[in-house]
């Protein structure tokens, strides 16, 4: 996400004010320098794409070797010949990820990280539910997708970046989106991967938000380690 982003729009006044404290103050913290694509280890192949937002970019840390990509590979290629693609935006909401789909080729695991934005930017639940459903099916019917790991919507009301009263504005309109999620993963066989650990100081990158080295190392364990599952079974 880039706070610089942010429009306000239908946000009653003290939101919007707290927002707009937040979009002037806020470091402008980069996406994580690196190759966006590549093919690492040996053995049986899985093709790998991380479609996301912020997080996927590795915003929060200087490498991508640090960030949710390098840390899935760190743990799959002693295993499996994995020939990836990142294609991740900060600012991205799940309507601009799936244009972000277009020309891609085909992939066995995709990662989603994606969600953030459309809390920020008030998408209506009905609409993200719309959205995610069609972006589930672009995955499966034009890129092959087998397995679909959607990470969950991040629970923003625990997040020290934001103040009251809007913390817990954000963080309730983040657990709609995210029951939706759910909902759309369950109707379409993708695995909706909560987001179980508590954020705090030494988990986060130094803007209060964005997930920090040791927040992406616990993150792309456990998506690298339901990736190989899935990529053994053929199955979410």
């Amino acid at each position: 996400m880039m706070f610089h982003q942010l429009i306000p729009f239908g946000l009653g006044p003290v939101y919007a004010a707290q927002m707009l404290a937040l979009v002037w103050r806020a470091e402008r913290l980069p996406e994580a320098a690196g190759p966006r694509t590549g093919v690492a280890g040996q053995g049986r192949r899985v093709r790998l794409l991380i479609l996301g937002d912020s997080s996927g970019a590795g915003v929060g840390v200087a490498r991508q070797h640090d960030a949710l990509i390098g840390r899935m590979l760190h743990h799959m290629t002693p295993h499996v010949r994995v020939e990836w693609q990142l294609i991740a935006r900060s600012g991205a909401t799940s309507r601009a990820a799936r244009s972000m789909l277009r020309g891609v080729g085909q992939f066995d695991v995709a990662v989603l990280a994606l969600g953030v934005n459309d809390v920020l930017r008030q998408t209506r639940t009905a609409r993200f539910r719309q959205v995610q459903t069609a972006l589930m099916h672009d995955l499966r019917q034009v890129h092959g997708v087998g397995c679909i790991l959607a990470s969950a919507v991040p629970p923003l009301g625990a997040f020290p970046a934001f103040p009251e009263p809007l913390r817990g504005f954000l963080g309730r309109r983040a657990v709609r989106l995210d029951m939706a999620l759910r909902d759309v993963c369950n109707s379409t066989g993708a695995l909706h991967v909560p987001f179980d650990i508590t954020p705090s100081a030494d988990l986060l990158a130094r803007d209060g938000f964005h997930p920090g080295a040791n927040l992406y190392c616990h993150w792309g364990a456990r998506m690298a380690q339901l990736a190989l599952r899935a990529s053994r079974t053929g199955k979410s």
